[in-house]
């Protein structure tokens, strides 16, 4: 299945500490490189280092469509001391899984996003207790309505997890709004931010900036934050989520350059 590669690809399992301690011990490869700069291809914008182009792992030529993505690649290989870590490089990560896998066929992926979409996070909302249904009609009933109001997309709202089947018509507004995001680089980043919050509605949101970055992962941990302010929260939750919003936002930056 599309998304169980492209999870694995982008070192989004379950735990993603476990997935980066798990990285860390195998034997990072020396920084063997003293020059990285960004050069313009016929293709796009090539990273190289010493001047020879970097290769994904399946071996094609790392080439980006703008300039600004291609430095996004090179600035994590600047960064890189004396070993080169990939654990700590989101963006070559993203770069390497749409070029090696979503390229190939980005339809699987926009279908993806579509079922996330007709079960999405907002939808499904608490019956109890009152503070918590009132904060999540606050934060996610703006998106909904300007997904009906804006995009013609009216979905239906369902309390508790008893699924509830969406209008053929609002998966079909939304699925016309996503192609305009069908690009490979762009639905690897879509793709990523729509595992990482639960929500195709806030990728959606987010790439037609009708929320910004912070707002989207508010607005995707209402219930969580609820729960930390009432029971706290244990220092692996944290360090979990800590990681997965550091994805998140290597996706949104990268996401914010092909604009």
């Amino acid at each position: 299945m599309m998304r169980d590669i492209l999870e694995e690809a982008l070192g989004q399992g379950p735990d993603p500490v476990k997935t980066a301690q798990k990285a860390m011990k195998a034997p990072l490869p020396k920084r063997f490189y003293k020059i990285v700069e960004v050069s313009e291809v016929p293709e796009g914008y090539a990273v190289l280092l010493d001047g020879k182009p970097i290769k994904t792992p399946a071996r094609s030529d790392l080439v980006l469509p703008f300039e600004n993505t291609a430095k996004l690649i090179a600035d994590e290989f600047e960064a890189q001391e004396t070993e080169i870590n990939s654990a700590k490089m989101p963006a070559t990560r993203l770069a390497n899984t749409a070029l090696d896998g979503v390229t190939s066929d980005p339809q699987v992926v926009f279908e993806d996003i579509l079922k996330f979409a007709a079960s999405d996070l907002l939808l499904y909302r608490a019956d109890a207790p009152a503070e918590l249904v009132e904060r999540q009609a606050q934060m996610w009933d703006p998106v909904l309505d300007w997904l009906r109001d804006d995009l013609g997309a009216n979905f239906i709202l369902a309390e508790g997890i008893v699924h509830v089947a969406q209008p053929k018509e609002a998966i079909s507004a939304f699925a016309v709004s996503l192609r305009s995001h069908d690009d490979p680089i762009s639905l690897t980043c879509l793709h990523t931010i729509t595992s990482l919050t639960g929500s195709a509605m806030l990728a959606l949101a987010l790439a037609r900036e009708f929320l910004i970055d912070n707002q989207v992962w508010e607005v995707a941990h209402v219930d969580e934050n609820w729960n930390i302010e009432h029971w706290g929260e244990d220092v692996e939750a944290a360090a979990r989520r800590e990681a997965r919003q550091q994805e998140f936002q290597a996706a949104v930056t990268m996401l914010r350059t092909l604009s």
